[in-house]
Order: C-alpha cells, then sequence, then structure tokens
C-alpha cells in the first residue's frame, strides 16, 4: 500500500481507538468519505461562485496593527509548523493561504490547520482509499458538483484549501452552527465522536493568543 492511502479497515480502526490514535500517527490520511447530496440551484451557484473566484490569496488588513497582529500569527505558527514544512517559503505560503481562505469562509483558522492535521497530517499529496484529495481531503466528486469537473486540481494548494474551506462552511450552516455535526458531516460520519473529538484535538495545537494585542 502506498504511503498516504489507508484501507477502510484501518480508517475504522483508527475511529474506534479515539483521538490519540489519530494524533499519533501523522504519516497517514484519516479522510472519510464525504457524501454526494442534492444541491439546490441557489446553493450549488453560490458554492460555484466561491470556488471561481480565483483572488490571490494576499491579505488585506485595515490598519497596520492589524497586520502586525497577523505577523505574529504567521511567526508562531510558522515556528509549529517546521518540522513538518521544514522550507520557510513553502510554509509561509501554505500558512498564509489557510489563514486567507479560512478568514474568506468565516471559519476560525485554528479548526480548519487542526483538520488538515488529521485528515492529511499536512501533505499536500495526501490520497485516502476512498479517492479524497489533498490538504483537506475533498472527493472529487465535488469538483463536478461545484467546480469545472477537473479533480487533478485538487492537488493544487489553494484549489484544495478553497474548496475544503467552501465545504466545511456549506456544512456549518446546514447545521446551523454546530461544530460537533459538520466536522461529522465533513468526514462522513454524522453523529459519531471520534473525528470531531480528533479534530478539536488537534485544533489546540493552532491556537494563538496574542499577548501585544491592545
Amino acid at each position: 500500500m502506498s504511503a498516504g492511502v489507508v484501507s477502510r479497515r484501518a480508517c475504522l480502526v483508527s475511529l474506534a481507538s479515539g483521538p490519540a490514535a489519530w494524533l499519533s500517527a501523522p504519516g497517514t490520511a484519516h479522510a472519510g468519505s464525504q457524501l454526494e447530496e442534492p444541491l439546490i440551484d441557489s446553493v450549488r451557484t453560490a458554492l460555484s461562485s466561491a470556488v471561481a473566484n480565483q483572488a490571490p490569496p494576499e491579505p488585506d488588513f485595515p490598519t497596520t496593527e492589524a497586520r502586525l497582529a497577523y505577523l505574529r500569527w504567521l511567526g508562531t505558527m510558522s515556528d509549529r509548523l517546521r518540522r513538518r514544512k521544514p522550507e520557510w517559503q513553502v510554509r509561509r505560503d501554505f500558512l498564509q493561504t489557510v489563514w486567507y481562505e479560512s478568514k474568506r469562509a468565516g471559519l476560525d483558522v485554528s479548526l480548519v490547520l487542526g483538520l488538515i492535521q488529521v485528515e492529511s497530517a499536512f501533505r499536500k499529496f495526501a490520497v485516502s482509499s476512498v479517492g479524497a484529495r489533498g490538504y483537506m481531503q475533498v472527493m472529487p466528486f465535488w469538483t463536478r458538483v461545484i467546480g469545472d469537473g477537473d479533480p487533478g486540481k485538487l492537488f493544487h494548494m489553494q484549489t484544495n484549501l478553497r474548496f475544503g474551506c467552501v465545504i466545511l462552511r456549506h456544512y456549518l450552516e446546514r447545521e446551523r452552527g454546530d461544530l460537533f455535526l459538520t466536522l461529522g458531516r465533513y468526514n462522513g460520519s454524522r453523529g459519531r465522536a471520534p473525528y470531531p473529538d480528533a479534530v478539536f484535538a488537534a485544533q489546540r495545537n493552532w491556537l494563538f493568543t496574542d499577548t501585544r494585542a491592545g
């Protein structure tokens, strides 16, 4: 079995073992199987528009202090991610894009980083046994439902992160803000605790308190 691919049996064993087992296996993709569900036209159009907007992920700050706060966050997260992504430029581009796409979708950046840790262990080319791809382990059917139909683009960093954040936001709205159910739906295990618990546990690695704020 190639690196980055986990069998359905192994995935179920990981689920049964709880969050600790998920977080202790950094080389494994733990994606579940997002379900393809019918979307009403207005939702499909909104999601397609959100994905198609190719604005570059360059943060825009209303004040100098806001920019400095972002740079402090970037420095802290860069230190934490160094072991997984040793090259500064790669690390910076990844974190900047995660920050941009998370904010764009109205999501907590630490939650998105925690989800990426659990889903792909920060591996750009991770592929699960059910075909989910990339950092946020997006199922290829999404490229047909709300994209241009090219699943190969899910290995492009910004495309993958944008799809993942847009889909997560869609599920959050469907679940009326309930993060537990949202994460379960994202993983295809709605109502079961192991996956949301694993993401919440991983999220703690990426929380940031700006001690210089104010």
